[in-house]
Parts: structure tokens; C-alpha cells; sequence
């Protein structure tokens, strides 16, 4: 069983799944978003392209645990993609999960302009590994 990991930006969405036996996340693309449209159009084809049967969206709180603005709208979309696609949709804790991808990118020595591309991938496949050890 495949699951998708999702890091939900305003203008873009990393994506991540798991491998066929749910231990492992990879990073496979972000999304810029273009509209919902576009956006949900893109993952459906990713949902069939890699037989996804559930999606894990993280969900950015606040330090004292309580849901702003930015943690309303990726619960908004996560409603919107389970209405689309009928799988489950968890939300997932993604506190700090950009701040520690990025420190992993610098620590590797790649490129600002190279981890402004890969970060929200990066993010994406932290949050679905989280989730996956978490169900261990």
C-alpha cells in the first residue's frame, strides 16, 4: 500500500510516497501551484501513477499547538482532495519539518538556489517519513 505525503505551500505543494511496503518515504516532485484545477489535477495523475491509497497533508501549527491561518487553509485542502479522490486524507504535525529539511540541505552543502527548489519536497518526504515510523 502506497501512501502520498504532501507539504501544502501557497505557491507550491511537495510531493512524496512511500515504497510498496509503506517503510520508506522518497521525494518525487513540486508542484507550483496554478489553480485548484491545475493542482488537484496534478495529483490525481501522481494518485494513479504510483496507485495511492491514502494521503497524509501536513499540517502546519503553531508552537503552542493551536491552528492559524496557514494550518485552516491545508485542512481546507485536505477536505477538497478527499471529496475529489474518496481516499483517506490524515492531517500530520508538520511543525519544524521545513526548518529541518533546510538545515539537512545546508549541511549537505547544496546551493540556496537548489534548496529553493527541493524544500518542499524535502519537507513533503519528512512529513511522510514522521507518519510512516509513527505507524510502526
Amino acid at each position: 500500500m502506497r501512501i502520498m505525503g504532501l507539504d501544502v505551500g501557497e505557491k507550491t505543494i511537495g510531493v512524496a510516497v512511500s515504497d510498496e511496503m509503506g517503510w520508506t518515504a522518497q521525494g518525487i516532485e513540486t508542484i507550483r501551484r496554478e489553480g485548484k484545477n491545475k493542482d488537484f489535477g496534478r495529483l490525481e495523475e501522481l494518485i494513479k501513477e504510483y496507485d495511492i491509497e491514502e494521503i497524509v497533508v501536513g499540517l502546519p501549527k503553531n508552537m503552542n499547538g493551536s491552528i492559524g491561518p496557514r494550518g485552516q487553509a491545508c485542512e481546507a485542502f485536505a477536505r477538497s482532495l478527499r471529496q475529489r479522490t474518496d481516499l483517506p486524507v490524515r492531517m500530520w504535525d508538520e511543525r519544524l519539518t521545513t526548518m529541518a529539511a533546510e538545515r539537512m540541505l545546508i549541511s549537505a552543502d547544496v546551493s540556496r538556489k537548489k534548496r529553493k527548489q527541493v524544500i518542499d519536497k524535502m519537507a513533503a518526504v519528512m512529513i511522510l517519513q514522521n507518519y510512516l515510523d509513527a505507524k510502526k
